[in-house]
């Protein structure tokens, strides 16, 4: 695209065209939170996405509470920078415009069911004939094999992975995440494997299909522990908040309540040591190297929370954190956010004109020249319907 043609598709979209991926137009078929998540972190570098929705919505719309002006935060969590046309690929002509959008997309995401598109020409054979540059991400939960027919819900694959396992403690049932990790990782796997197929693309003119899956995407993000049983023929287990190589790296009782610490080094346990008034623990032979903590550690956590119940976890984090031992207060995520905002790290933004700003959390990556941006809060379902038939009406027309 020129610089032209994107400073009026900026401009048509509402987008300032200061962000990375500024005059890229993503066609968002995707739904629920693997798929808008990636999508929302393209939309935040910049690019104008469009999320085609049913008439009826995103189903995240409707997944209350809790809402915010009764929307559901849920939806709103992953939504913001794009806009929104409601399109009925039942009718031929809403079925045209969302082939048209796929013909003139940069990029491409959806998470249907494998082969799901195939019957409305919107599946990657059918629109690269049309659009050979193409970038098509398609996300499924269990690959398109043996896998294709399970349903791709985060919590099975939580199960299913072996995540549920590792999470609780030895007493307890196995526990899901508080929130829906793999959707999540698989969106950044996704946002990943779009921008490496984009730098393809402009090395090579070529398009391609990028595949994910959150089966995959867990195994992936499972690291150390799916490693455990692939490289080490360990199969790990729940140890609650204790870390299987480290010691110590947990909650730990204080005189009034738990702090997290993480003495993930030699040099780290002997601070600890010397800011609990006990030195000569670092040079104990029973805890002199990681192994031996880790072989020792029922009598090391004693010896530890003996001293610990001097001071409230409220006292003791800047001790710690001023000796340089890293260690973290355990907050509800309204202390995480405040916590964040005392940090200087503004996680809080507000998208959108001043009329329908909803406060969103900022995006994580800080770039030095081209800066994310909060232009356009979370669309209402179809609210640029009109917009984007008239954007695609210019294109077929060649006026943009």
């Amino acid at each position: 695209m020129t610089a032209s043609a994107s400073a009026k598709l900026n401009e048509m979209f509402g987008r300032t065209g200061t962000g990375p991926l500024s005059g890229l137009v993503v066609a968002d078929f995707s739904r629920v939170l693997a798929g808008p998540y990636c999508t929302m972190l393209l939309a935040d570098m910049g690019a104008t996405v469009i999320k085609v929705e049913s008439p009826e919505g995103d189903d995240a719309r409707t997944w209350k509470p809790p809402v915010h002006d009764d929307e559901s935060t849920f939806f709103l969590s992953v939504n913001r920078n794009k806009h929104s046309i409601a399109l009925d690929f039942n009718d031929d002509a809403d079925l045209a415009l969302a082939q048209q959008l796929a013909a003139r997309a940069d990029i491409m995401v959806e998470n249907f069911k494998p082969t799901g598109l195939e019957r409305y020409g919107l599946d990657y054979a059918s629109v690269a004939e049309h659009n050979p540059h193409v970038v098509y991400a398609s996300i499924t939960g269990f690959g398109t094999g043996a896998g294709a027919g399970l349903p791709g819900y985060d919590l099975l694959v939580q199960a299913a992975s072996g995540m549920m396992s590792l999470t609780g403690d030895q007493s307890t049932e196995p526990f899901r995440a508080g929130l829906a990790m793999f959707d999540v990782i698989t969106g950044l796997h996704a946002s990943t494997g779009i921008l490496g197929a984009l730098h393809h693309r402009t090395v090579t003119g070529e398009g391609q299909h990028v595949e994910l899956n959150l089966m995959s995407s867990a195994l992936s993000g499972m690291v150390n522990q799916s490693a455990a049983y692939v490289t080490g023929g360990v199969v790990p287990t729940r140890m609650g908040n204790e870390h299987p190589s480290l010691y110590p790296y947990e909650p730990m009782l204080t005189g009034d309540g738990r702090l997290v610490i993480a003495a993930a080094n030699n040099g780290q346990f002997a601070r600890l040591c010397k800011a609990l008034a006990v030195p000569e623990l670092a040079d104990d032979p029973r805890f002199i190297t990681a192994e031996q903590r880790n072989a020792h550690r029922a009598e090391l956590r004693v010896l530890l929370e003996e001293q610990l119940a001097a001071r409230s976890a409220e006292e003791w984090f800047p001790i710690l954190s001023g000796a340089g031992l890293p260690c973290a207060p355990i907050q509800d995520v309204k202390g995480g956010v405040e916590f964040a905002e005392r940090l200087g790290l503004e996680p809080v933004v507000l998208p959108g004109p001043f009329e329908r700003q909803i406060p969103t959390v900022r995006h994580p990556v800080e770039f030095s020249r081209t800066p994310a941006t909060y232009e356009l809060a979370p669309p209402v379902l179809g609210s640029s319907s009109e917009l984007v038939r008239g954007w695609l009406s210019a294109q077929l027309a060649g006026a943009l």
